[in-house]
């Protein structure tokens, strides 16, 4: 659906460009071209880019080389081209090759008979079309999940013609990227920016790599930090795409902190007009898996229970007068001292009711907890004894977490 490197090796006139090493990178996406004429290229690539190493404007030994194959991998650039001849670069070194291997970073080999002006023209030229055509059919993808369009049947035909296989179900997946903002708050901002980048990069093609790997792939589809993934809908023998994703979230948070992702599923597989209702179902699961830390960064939307409920409730004030009638006292208690009430009243729901466990959750003593849970039940008027009562706050306080204005104190 994008240029890879292994589609750049394959264009016409490009014949003589060589893998030498890094194949397990071979699929990374090329966003452009660079030619590398500083000592390094750390400062100067953002991510997604096919290095050009020449030795014309910098000479390059073998440290060199490698600190150029180190960067170009801390920066998420698509692979190192280093152009070999009698007059500057001789020979690509065993070590650097070597290291291109490990890093799985795919390095090639130019001949300086291949001119650049040619590697160039072509790499931009099937750029160009690329993005054109993968602009066609996101925006198909695009009308299909908004459920907007005059005709089923056209637009069916129009996803054939840009070979969008979608005779198979889809299950919708909505991925969202958080505390972007914490990088800007923790490091410079031309720093923060290329960390940013770099970790979009990076995230856009592991996800690109998830799908390539799930088979019958449909375009990832971005919209500022959300991306929307279609894959399959997997056989009975095959490992869920949940267990696909959740192994990968694991991954990707690992590498991108403090940067954190999560995800939604929809329920199963969905036909092109039933995409919009998945899409739905995927929003629904995500702001589930935002607001229950207990579900690690990811939900799907059959698990959400009383919560697909909730979700199906259009008029909005009727959840915020449920909310203000059973729990107003303690978010009104808690925005006028320290807040304390509401983060006990999670950790004691939390915890099922176990006062020790809960204490333990908060740091604080068991008596300092008991005090607090009797100080809750006589702003509330609500006894825990009464399962009616331990109903209407559960549900009041599962509808105040998916609530935007719900403070990042929680504990549950």
């Amino acid at each position: 659906m994008s240029l890879t490197v292994s589609a750049v090796l394959a264009l016409p006139g490009l014949e003589s460009l060589q893998l030498r090493a890094g194949a397990a990178g071979l699929e990374n996406l090329v966003r452009w071209t660079y030619v590398a004429e500083n000592e390094g290229i750390a400062d100067w690539v953002m991510g997604g880019e096919l290095v050009f190493v020449t030795g014309i404007n910098h000479p390059r030994d073998e440290r060199n080389l490698l600190r150029l194959l180190r960067e170009a991998h801390e920066r998420v650039t698509a692979g190192v081209v280093i152009l070999t001849g009698e007059e500057f670069i001789h020979a690509i070194p065993e070590s650097v090759i070597a290291e291109a291997e490990q890093l799985g970073v795919p390095l090639l080999e130019q001949p300086y008979q291949l001119k650049m002006v040619v590697v160039s023209e072509s790499i931009g030229t099937a750029l160009v079309q690329e993005q054109m055509l993968g602009r066609s059919r996101e925006h198909v993808l695009q009308q299909l999940l908004d459920g907007v369009y005059q005709s089923l049947d056209v637009l069916l035909q129009r996803a054939a013609r840009l070979d969008l296989p979608l005779a198979q179900p889809r299950q919708v997946v909505l991925i969202k990227l958080n505390n972007s903002e914490r990088l800007f708050t923790e490091e410079p901002a031309a720093a923060a920016e290329r960390r940013l980048q770099a970790s979009r990069q990076l995230l856009q093609r592991r996800l690109e790599q998830i799908l390539n790997e799930l088979h019958e792939p449909l375009p990832l589809l971005s919209q500022g930090d959300h991306w929307i993934a279609l894959p399959p809908t997997r056989t009975p023998h095959e490992p869920s795409n949940r267990q696909v994703f959740a192994a990968a979230l694991d991954e990707l948070n690992r590498e991108l902190a403090p940067l954190r992702l999560f995800i939604g599923l929809s329920a199963g597989g969905h036909g092109p007009t039933q995409l919009p209702s998945g899409l739905g179902e995927a929003r629904q699961a995500l702001l589930a898996a935002q607001s229950f830390p207990e579900r690690l960064g990811l939900c799907c939307f059959s698990d959400l229970g009383v919560l697909e409920l909730l979700g199906a409730i259009r008029d909005r004030s009727l959840l915020d007068r449920f909310v203000a009638n059973m729990l107003g006292p303690l978010i009104g208690d808690d925005s006028r001292h320290e807040p304390v009430l509401m983060p006990t009243l999670e950790a004691w729901f939390y915890e099922c009711g176990n006062l020790a466990l809960a204490a333990q959750r908060l740091a604080v003593h068991r008596n300092t907890l008991s005090y607090r849970m009797q100080r809750i039940e006589a702003l509330t008027g609500c006894s825990f004894n009464d399962p009616h009562d331990r109903l209407n706050v559960a549900v009041a306080l599962m509808i105040w977490r998916l609530s935007p204005s719900h403070p990042a104190w929680s504990t549950a």
